[in-house]
This record gives C-alpha cells, sequence and structure tokens, in this order.
C-alpha cells in the first residue's frame, strides 16, 4: 500500500501561523513534529507499507523534501502542481506515477488522529476493501452537529463484520437544524477526506465520470520533468484541467464507493477553536504555548512565539502573537479569521503569505529591521548549502559572520569569510554565498539601495531548480 499525501492547502483560518508560503502542514502544531511529519508517522507499524508519494504546491517543494528528510523518508516521488485543482487532479497524479494494482491511501497532511492504533485498524480494513475494487472512504463518527464538514450518508446493510458500509449519499455542509437531524438519525457520518482505493480503479472512474480531467493529467504526467527529487508537472498542459473534488469527480457518481466508520478522536484543525480542542489545558481550561502569563483566564487558546503574552480576566478568547502580528479573536468567532487574510491580501500586505522568518532550501532569513533605503536580515546557511549565483540592480550589500565560514563569490574572486569578518557586495556584482562547513553559517546582511524587494534577484545559477538567466 503506498500513501498518498495531499499537501496543497493554505489554511488560512489559523492566521497568523499559518500563510500562503508556510501552511499549517509545515507546522508543529499538535507536538514537536510538524503535521505533514505526523500524516507519516501515524502510519508507523502498518505493514507493507511503501515509500509514501507526496502531492504539493510547487512552492513548497522544499518544505516537503526537507521535512520527509528529517524523520528519514526517503519519498517514492514528490509531484509538483504547478497551481492547484482541488483533490480530484491531484489524486489522478499521483495514481498515473505506479501500477494500476496498487492500493492508494490517500491522506491530507494536516488532520489530527489521536487514537492512532484504532486508525491503523481501519487503515488494514480498507486496504483489504480496496484489494476487491471498492473505492473506500473513512467517514468520521460525529460527536456534536458540525456545520463545517460535508457528511457521507452510510447504506442500511454493512458488509466485513459489520464495520464497512456502503455509501448512500455524500451531503454538503449542512445547517445547524439539519446536522441536528444527522447526529439523531446516525446514518450520517463527517467527511475526512482520506480514501483507500486501487490506483487502476481510481482511474476508470475517473474515465468514466470524467474523461477530460484524466486525459489532461495524463497528458501533463507523461510530459513531466523528471530530476532526482521531483516530477514537475508542466503548468501550460495543467492550467486546462478542471477543477475538483474527488467527491464530485468520482466519489459522489461511482457504484463502488464504501465507507468505513471511524472514531479515532479525528480532527481537520480547521480553525483555533478546533486545535484548542485537541491541545492539552490546564485546570481552567486554557490551551496555553509560549511564554503566558494569566490571571483570572478561562477556557482560552493562547500562543506566543517570541513575547511575553500576559492576559487578564478573559474567557473563551484565542490570542496569537507571532513575530510580526497579534491576532485576537473569540473562540466562536474564529472562522471569521479567513477575512482578515482577504482584507491583507486586498490591501497588498505581505504578512498575508510570509512570516518575518522565511524558508528557503538552504536554509532561512529573518528580516529583523527595516527602514526606508536600508534592510538587516539575520541568515542561516545549512552545512554544505549553498544560495543561487545571483546579482541586484538596486541593492549593495553587506555580510557580517557572526558564526560559521562563508566561501564568498564576488565577481571574478572567491574568498574564504571567518567569525567576525565581514564582506561588501556592491551594486550590480555577481555574488554567491556558500557553507562550505559542517556546521550552520550564521550571518548578518545589511541592504542598503533605492529598491529593497525579493524581487530583486537575478540568478545565474542555481543549485535548486529555480528560474535562471543565462551568463
Amino acid at each position: 500500500m503506498i500513501p498518498v499525501i495531499l499537501s496543497g492547502g493554505s489554511g488560512t483560518r489559523l492566521w497568523p501561523l499559518s500563510r500562503t508560503h508556510y501552511p499549517k502542514q509545515f507546522l508543529p502544531l499538535t507536538s514537536e513534529n510538524t503535521m505533514l511529519q505526523e500524516t507519516w508517522l501515524r502510519l508507523e507499524g502498518v505493514p507493507a507499507l511503501s515509500s509514501p508519494i507526496a502531492v504539493c504546491n510547487e512552492a513548497h517543494r522544499f518544505m516537503v523534501a526537507e521535512q520527509l528528510r528529517e524523520i528519514d523518508v526517503k519519498p517514492g516521488a514528490i509531484i509538483l502542481e504547478p497551481f492547484g485543482r482541488n483533490t480530484a487532479p491531484a489524486i489522478a497524479l499521483a495514481a498515473l506515477s505506479t501500477h494500476p494494482d496498487e492500493v492508494l491511501l490517500v491522506l491530507p497532511s494536516d488532520h489530527v488522529i489521536l487514537q492512532v492504533s484504532v486508525f491503523q485498524d481501519a487503515v488494514k480494513q480498507a486496504e483489504r476493501l480496496a484489494l476487491q475494487n471498492f473505492l473506500v472512504t473513512f467517514g468520521i463518527v460525529p460527536t456534536h452537529p458540525e456545520t463545517g464538514y460535508g457528511y457521507i450518508k452510510r447504506g442500511a446493510v454493512a458488509v466485513m463484520d459489520d464495520s464497512a458500509y456502503p455509501v448512500a449519499a455524500f451531503a454538503e455542509k449542512p445547517d445547524l437544524k439539519t446536522a441536528q437531524g444527522y447526529l439523531e438519525s446516525g446514518d450520517y457520518l463527517w467527511n475526512s477526506g482520506m480514501f483507500a482505493f486501487k490506483a487502476g480503479v481510481f482511474l476508470q472512474e475517473l474515465e468514466k465520470f470524467n474523461p477530460q480531467m484524466l486525459a489532461i493529467c495524463r497528458e501533463a504526467f507523461n510530459a513531466a520533468q523528471r530530476d532526482v527529487d521531483f516530477v514537475r508537472i508542466p503548468a501550460n498542459i495543467f492550467t486546462s484541467c478542471p477543477s475538483d473534488s474527488v467527491d464530485y469527480a468520482v466519489m459522489e457518481k461511482t457504484d463502488k464507493a464504501m465507507v468505513i466508520p471511524l472514531d479515532a478522536g479525528w480532527n481537520d484543525v480547521g480553525s483555533w477553536s478546533a486545535l484548542w480542542e485537541v491541545t492539552a489545558k490546564d485546570d481552567r481550561g486554557n490551551a496555553i504555548r509560549g511564554d503566558v502569563l494569566t490571571v483570572d483566564t478561562h477556557d482560552s487558546f493562547i500562543h506566543s512565539e517570541n513575547k511575553l503574552v500576559a492576559v487578564v480576566g478573559i474567557r473563551d478568547l484565542v490570542v496569537v502573537e507571532t513575530d510580526d502580528a497579534v491576532m485576537i479573536a473569540p473562540k466562536d468567532r474564529v472562522q471569521d479569521v479567513k477575512l482578515l487574510v482577504e482584507q491583507l491580501k486586498n490591501d497588498k500586505r505581505p504578512e498575508a503569505d510570509v512570516h518575518r522568518k522565511v524558508y528557503r532550501p538552504w536554509g532561512f532569513y529573518d528580516e529583523i529591521d527595516m527602514g526606508e533605503r536600508h534592510k538587516t536580515k539575520r541568515i542561516e546557511v545549512k552545512p554544505g548549502a549553498k544560495l543561487s549565483l545571483q546579482m541586484h540592480h538596486h541593492r549593495a550589500e553587506h555580510w557580517v559572520v557572526v558564526k560559521g565560514t562563508a566561501l564568498v563569490t564576488r565577481g571574478e574572486e572567491q574568498v574564504l569569510v571567518s567569525e567576525n569578518q565581514s564582506t561588501f557586495i556592491p551594486l550590480g556584482v555577481t555574488h554567491r554565498l556558500e557553507n562550505p562547513g559542517v556546521i550552520p553559517l550564521e550571518m548578518i546582511e545589511v541592504q542598503s539601495g533605492s529598491y529593497l524587494g525579493e524581487d530583486d534577484i537575478v540568478r545565474f545559477s542555481d543549485h535548486y531548480g529555480r528560474q535562471i538567466k543565462p551568463l
């Protein structure tokens, strides 16, 4: 069985922690591991499991690769979508990348499952059904009349020892009264977005119900560029692919759909209140992370990344502090955080998309100060890593090494810069920064010039496959 990890979400309801360029699946929200890593780790112990296939946005490729590497996982493939087209095309690309008889276990990368052994038992059962050419989904046993999820109505007659059912119908997100009726009937389950089926059976059903989507996905996959780590789907072909969920494209139409009820502490962490539910709490119901001081505070979620956050006399609030934003909302209004993100995007504010600390395949930089004609960054480069060979039209740079050793290409020369030493990169000079050592390189960069935007980079050579301009 091959896990297919879908990592295309943006998680805007968890702003300011989750942002477009660093969404929630890459964050350690419920443990020391990120949600992407937990998606794989909760499968440990499932027999005969193959290397996973990851499907992600091209902009997130290095984060997916690095986070899997950190837990010693070498993926079978990392398929890069140039832009999102919902879950049906993403799964089709994964199915096209393997043998038709392989069973795919499709898992979103941003879910929490507290009872791992129960989940693993359901996975084994789903594999047995998939080997019989069924398309299996997992339906979460509801605990309350939730209006934020779609529902699956199970059939009346169970199979496989009364623990799996034919799918009778899929239902859209209901209003509260309808959701209450679903809960009371006992016939409805939350739609988890997790699936198991043979690759070939899924493709046959997709061809039956949406042949255009499959044809475009097949053409795009066959034309993909492949390198050591990634399968790059061409944008010029994929752009014409219909955008549809796997539910609409296949599962609602097929007569092969089965659902396994799952009661394993599942949560899609789709909001701050959902995260509060699955986070350990103090004796007053507060979920606290970071440097937080409370007085007479109850049933709140308080998260601090950098500063002391002190609260007095609050109840049922969410307070989240990051290095460049503070967000406060009542727990019953956290779904409206997406409206904040829309406003940020409309105002073209960078806080909608990026953190002050920005991760790159070679390490990260943290923008610690900025003025009208100057910007200061703290930069860390991994051992053996190097930045692109590049130049800037509008800024000069001054580099000061704080820890480690830098190999600096500056025009036609190369120099080693050690701790407490510095070098200057004039405007328009071609340059590259490398870490030839075995410890991380830490340095301070001071930029000065008339324009300091990140788009003032002309790359001539790049180790990570980013767009370059010939010398």
